[in-house]
């Protein structure tokens, strides 16, 4: 996970869109590490001591770790790894990571009269920020989507971002209502498929999986292959395979470096096992995807 935030621009036209985003950004604190970063501007900056009011909506999607929140609707409670925190204008409030484990969080600003009145229709409340989501790759995805779009700041960026940001909103309201009925050997299935997602160019194995979930290797590996028809082991490197695609499409980027950024053991491996998966060498995946096969 690479640490990044980005504070953006806002024209009228985005604003009469009914939903903006203002900021966004994803954060790797290690256990007992300095928080919030104070590389922030000072209105988003804050301490434990003295809390902070923003003048924007904000939702935090905490991926590993566990720390507190309070606000001035909501008591102090324990936050757990896939949790979402949802921050509202007005609203005095504090989190932190706890100093044992630190955490991973991403998060999305924006404002708009489209959330203003899911908050009047009572879908998010002050006195409930924090909702239960679970290890959700669908929405791990949007966040990533929409942090990416952030990067590249393509013209009509905006609005595209901005719909991102409602479907996110949905996907809470519905899968915090679908995870009080789920069973919890798929929270535990979904939290897994979230852990290799996030360590996808990390150096990771089920075993470790299974042992941050706290389960055994042998009873975990028939579980997941009994959810998801693939074996951790092939499902971590099918999520591999997958991000090489993506980044094969950037002539930019060597592929010596592709296969080192995604930990695969050497050049050599990373090619054979690529062409194992999709039948093609990598070097001829760039060329097709360029226009030059």
């Amino acid at each position: 996970m690479i640490n990044y935030y980005k504070y953006l621009p806002v024209s009228k036209e985005d604003e009469n869109w009914g939903l903006c985003v203002l900021n966004t950004g994803c954060t790797h604190i290690e256990a007992s590490g300095s928080y919030p970063g104070k590389a922030h501007p000072a209105h988003h900056n804050f301490n434990w001591n003295t809390g902070r009011v923003l003048n924007e909506y904000q939702v935090i999607y905490i991926t590993r770790g566990k720390g507190l929140f309070e606000s001035d609707s909501c008591k102090r409670i324990e936050v757990k790894a896939g949790s979402v925190i949802v921050l509202f204008p007005g609203e005095r409030h504090r989190y932190k990571p706890d100093e044992k484990t630190g955490w991973d969080e991403y998060w999305i600003g924006f404002k708009g009269e489209v959330m203003d009145n899911l908050i009047n229709k009572s879908f998010f409340k002050p006195e409930a920020p924090c909702l239960s989501i679970g290890f959700n790759e669908s929405i791990f995805g949007l966040f990533n989507n929409i942090i990416e779009k952030t990067q590249q700041e393509d013209t009509g960026y905006q609005p595209q971002i901005s719909g991102a940001v409602l479907h996110l909103l949905g996907s809470f309201h519905a899968v915090s209502r679908q995870n009080a009925v789920s069973d919890g050997r798929e929270v535990l299935i979904n939290e897994a498929r979230l852990l290799f997602r996030s360590n996808i160019t990390a150096d990771f194995s089920p075993e470790q999986a299974a042992s941050q979930l706290g389960v055994g290797y042998s009873w975990f590996r028939k579980a997941f292959k009994s959810h998801t028809g693939l074996s951790p082991g092939q499902y971590y490197i099918q999520l591999k395979i997958d991000r090489a695609k993506e980044l094969l499409n950037d002539p930019s980027i060597p592929i010596k470096q592709i296969a080192y950024d995604l930990r695969f053991e050497s050049y050599f491996y990373f090619s054979k096992l690529f062409k194992e998966k999709t039948g093609i060498a990598p070097t001829d995946y760039r060329k097709r995807a360029q226009g030059d096969l």
